[in-house]
């Protein structure tokens, strides 16, 4: 559950990325759109580490090698 729960973040992340990246090039007269899509990056990220970690505390994510 945690697994799919971080992939879901992970891919917010990816959408609030390419919508910044949108607002930068295409928005010229308001930047609050740009500064509210990173604001809302920087949150997702927070939550993926913040998941990343419960899960390894828990046992549920468990790190492997190659």
């Amino acid at each position: 559950m945690l697994k799919l729960l971080a992939i879901i973040v992970l891919c917010l992340i990816l959408l609030s990325l390419a919508s910044g990246v949108f607002f930068l090039f295409r928005d010229n007269d308001n930047r609050n759109r740009v500064v509210t899509s990173l604001t809302v990056r920087v949150i997702l990220s927070i939550l993926l580490i913040a998941i990343l970690i419960i899960g390894y505390m828990t046992g549920q994510i468990q790190p492997h090698g190659f």
